[in-house]
């Protein structure tokens, strides 16, 4: 009977992120308009980056692959969402459930690991400009994108090994519009104390290294960029502030979802609503109105 009662659960109910019927549809309309901008803006940097040969340079193409990294990121989450406004009773499958955490958790990890990445490359070419075509050459940046990808794809199989075996038999409401990993584990038939640390510290090692990397990498940036001249001063710290930017605005929500949860649910909804939604939209709109290249290149088609 006890083997029973652990397979009971073959769905999840997503209570979803508001239970007002008239700002559900206000969402309705704002947030496929937000996914198809978001869809068709990056899109567009990719295959502007692979169109234009003044773009085919280690830069572009780390940016090509974030691109792509954003467009794949909120489609893990968004599409179901608006499908959802439109449903009374939302539901996911298991296996739709376990889908999510292991695409989020792929396409987040590869975007954090891509962003060090992207920050390694301006390190070189700010600080070490004479050696940038040498160190940053065609094999560096396969590499890059090789390891983002490894990277992405461990980080998110060791969290989907943890959660997949667990039982479920009791309680199935997430109070989400999307399942991951700290409100599922709850949901567990046992007791989840040390395997929610756990999960907490194989995200929170990836972040933190990340994040100390980043901020490695562009001290050193801008410590260089001091002692530039004011041309080349400007035009390092317009490509920095926007790389800056890009990475505030990535790991902000994730550092109050996963490392310092704030426990208050309308935050947690809004910032997962921030990572998923919001930061694919403006990280092309970031980079293509703050990059002169990139406007030379829209200006060429």
């Amino acid at each position: 009977m006890e083997e029973v009662n652990q397979t009971v659960v073959s769905e999840f109910i997503l209570l979803g992120l508001c239970d007002s019927w008239e700002l559900q549809a206000f969402l309705l309309l704002v947030f496929p308009l937000l996914y198809l901008i978001t869809i068709l803006g990056n899109i567009f940097t990719v295959l502007l980056i692979i169109s234009d040969l003044h773009l085919h340079s280690p830069m572009y193409f780390l940016l090509a692959n974030l691109s792509f990294i954003d467009f794949c990121l909120s489609s893990v989450i968004t599409p179901k969402m608006i499908t959802d406004f439109l449903k009374e009773h939302n539901t996911i499958s298991f296996e739709g459930c376990m889908c999510q955490i292991f695409f989020g958790h792929f396409f987040g990890g590869c975007e954090m690991v891509l962003l060090v990445s992207m920050a390694y490359d301006r390190y070189v070419a700010i600080c070490k400009p004479l050696h940038y075509s040498s160190i940053m050459n065609k094999q560096m940046c396969i590499g890059l994108v090789m390891t983002t990808w490894i990277i992405g794809f461990v980080h998110s199989i060791s969290q989907l090994a943890i959660i997949i075996k667990l039982p479920f038999c009791g309680p199935r409401e997430l109070d989400s519009f999307f399942c991951d990993i700290p409100l599922v584990i709850r949901l567990a038939c046992v007791d989840t104390y040390i395997l929610e640390k756990l999960i907490n510290a194989d995200s929170g090692v990836l972040a933190t290294i990340c994040f100390v990397l980043l901020l490695i990498s562009y001290t050193y940036i801008l410590l260089t960029v001091c002692h530039q001249s004011k041309d080349g001063a400007s035009k390092a710290l317009s490509t920095c502030t926007a790389h800056i930017t890009v990475v505030v605005l990535f790991f902000g929500p994730c550092i109050f979802i996963y490392l310092c949860p704030l426990g208050i649910m309308w935050v947690d909804k809004f910032l997962a609503v921030f990572y998923a939604v919001i930061t694919p939209l403006l990280n092309p709109a970031i980079y293509t109105l703050r990059n002169k290249e990139i406007k030379n290149a829209i200006k060429r088609l």
